[in-house]
């Protein structure tokens, strides 16, 4: 019987792939169940409401239903697209120029 003498000889690469994926296996689950436990403590700990808000939120109160009335009474059919200034343009400039010609439209 020989004796091994260095490490490298104790795992060659064929005898320890299954090894190393088990290892990697077992130790990704274990890391990734730390990092989920982390991310729900955090949440636990800044997922609380404001008091102040969860009362201003309590005297109005929006329903699905309220919001559906409000789109069945405005008019969907007239409605103009009205395009926003480009990253080049200064949108005081652009929005002057539009009262302007909205001005001369309605005169």
């Amino acid at each position: 019987m020989k004796l091994v003498t260095r490490p490298a000889q104790l795992c060659s690469s064929r005898s320890c792939e299954g090894k190393r994926e088990g290892i990697y296996l077992v130790g990704g689950s274990f890391g990734l169940r730390e990092f989920a436990q982390i991310r729900y403590d955090v949440h636990k700990r800044h997922g609380k409401v404001d008091p102040a808000l969860k009362e201003k939120l309590k005297q109005n109160p929006v329903t699905l239903e309220s919001e559906y009335e409000k789109l069945e009474k405005s008019n969907l059919d007239n409605w103009e697209n009205i395009r926003g200034p480009s990253l080049w343009e200064d949108s005081r400039t652009v929005q002057k120029q539009r009262r302007e010609a909205l001005r001369l439209k309605t005169e």
